[in-house]
């Protein structure tokens, strides 16, 4: 079973600025409160470290992910793979009227018990993190 979630928000702040955090992989890993630790290498791929409160899974499983498609300022969509799901993450960034419209679809394909369930409970949580860590990160800036 595949989980699919699409949230939209608003930023203010312009698109390249938003555009900063969202093109960077290791930004977009930091913000999942799932991915303990990561590491972004030199071709900009990423590899996660993942911790899933799942009770068929009792280790860190590591995703390799990598930006598929990106269009700047506005369109960012990456793959991660692992032996226990796949996910697709795609972040498209309109300007608005002052401001960004910000919208992330995630779509989760599990391969083992549980792993659908806890991202169709979570998902909402975890892009609620990606919005906060934006606005931290627009707030530095």
């Amino acid at each position: 079973m595949t989980v699919r979630v699409e949230r939209s928000f608003e930023l203010p702040a312009g698109r390249d600025q938003v555009w900063e955090f969202i093109a960077d992989p290791g930004r977009r890993a930091g913000a999942i409160r799932v991915v303990s630790d990561y590491t972004v290498h030199d071709d900009g791929s990423a590899t996660w470290q993942i911790d899933l409160p799942i009770p068929v899974i009792d280790r860190t499983v590591t995703v390799e992910t990598e930006d598929e498609e990106v269009r700047p300022p506005e369109y960012v969509r990456f793959v991660g793979r692992s032996s226990v799901m796949d996910v697709v993450g795609e972040h498209e960034l309109v300007a608005v009227d002052g401001g960004t419209n910000v919208v992330s679809t995630f779509v989760v394909d599990g391969s083992l018990p549980g792993v659908e369930r806890f991202f169709r409970r979570n998902l909402d949580g975890e892009l609620e993190n990606l919005r906060t860590a934006l606005l931290d990160y627009l707030d530095a800036t």
